[in-house]
């Protein structure tokens, strides 16, 4: 029940463009880089510090004028500019939507070329972010038409949707991120229990391990993790073959411990104003990233369902309050 409502929230627009208003005030600042790029360049220098490197998103939701998704573009460009002139360890992450895939397919194209074409110069690379079923092989198209001018860029496979495995095939000369899937997608395409989406996705790292080009394995369950050790041991798979991804906010000294163990480390690292889309869908992801935000923002487990309802019912109150001004 939670995770619907969480995801709802997600995909609300009004309480998306709301949210912007009032700044990072309902527990995201603990799991969002900050606002802008000085901001997000610190955190970046701070947990590159640690050795762990960093793919940078800069968030945006319901994109669907040119004028915005040229604004994205350029933001994402600057960021690319702070990456090369501060010299920190970091890739960028971007959603094709963001950059317009919603306005026009060869618009968003050109834009994301044009990411794709900047960060080549700086040896920087670029990973394509998967988003809900409708945005998929639009996504796909992307990263093919890309790939016949750049080997800068990758993308992501979910594990809960059935066909993971064929698009991992697809795609298994590319850099790819796996992860187990934040959007709510119908039975008819998607593993809906948790058992069958980790299944899945122990089966398709292990798979692409053992036969892609680099793997990116984002998750936060450490016995997952445990097991992927336990697999490249066994396999003899050398560490400049992998890395363990998580989002930055979440699990801190796991993310630390793995680094000091010696395997590649990435946070993936938010920021920005809009940010509120991207707080929901963590929070409606898995049920354990409510006890992780608690540790963060809350300090107890118990205030966390109490503590993220109490933000929402903030916004609740200040979108009224906003609406009886404008009266």
């Amino acid at each position: 029940m939670l995770k619907d409502i969480f995801m709802g929230l997600s995909q609300n627009q009004f309480l998306n463009s709301t949210a912007k208003k009032y700044g990072l005030k309902l527990g995201a600042q603990s799991v969002v880089a900050g606002t802008n790029i000085p901001e997000v360049i610190q955190s970046i220098k701070e947990l590159n510090a640690h050795g762990i490197s960093c793919t940078v998103d800069n968030l945006g939701e319901f994109v669907f004028k040119e004028e915005e998704a040229t604004q994205a573009k350029e933001q994402i460009l600057n960021v690319i500019d702070a990456i090369h002139e501060h010299k920190v360890d970091a890739h960028i992450s971007l959603k094709p939507t963001q950059v317009g895939l919603d306005i026009d397919y060869q618009f968003c194209l050109n834009n994301v070329r044009e990411i794709v074409d900047k960060a080549n110069q700086f040896d920087i690379f670029v990973n394509i972010d998967m988003e809900d079923f409708k945005h998929l092989e639009p996504t796909f198209n992307l990263l093919d038409d890309l790939s016949l001018e750049y080997n800068n860029v990758g993308t992501v496979i979910q594990s809960y949707f059935h066909n993971a495995q064929e698009y991992l095939e697809r795609y298994q000369n590319f850099r790819i991120r796996l992860v187990k899937g934040a959007y709510k997608e119908s039975a008819e395409i998607a593993y809906q229990d948790k058992k069958d989406i980790d299944a899945n996705f122990i089966k398709i790292v292990e798979w692409h391990l053992l036969h892609g080009k680099f793997t990116s394995i984002a998750t936060h369950d450490h016995r997952i993790i445990q097991h992927v050790k336990e697999f490249v041991k066994k396999h003899d798979i050398p560490n400049d073959k992998f890395e363990f991804q998580m989002l930055y906010g979440f699990r801190k000294d796991m993310q630390l411990q793995l680094a000091k163990e010696g395997y590649n480390f990435c946070t993936y690292v938010p920021f920005g104003n809009d940010w509120y889309g991207y707080f929901m869908r963590r929070l409606a992801e898995r049920p354990q990233n409510l006890n992780l935000v608690a540790k963060q923002v809350f300090n107890k487990k118990t205030n966390t369902v109490i503590g993220v309802a109490a933000g929402a019912f903030l916004l609740g109150r200040l979108t009224k309050a906003d609406k009886k001004k404008r009266r």
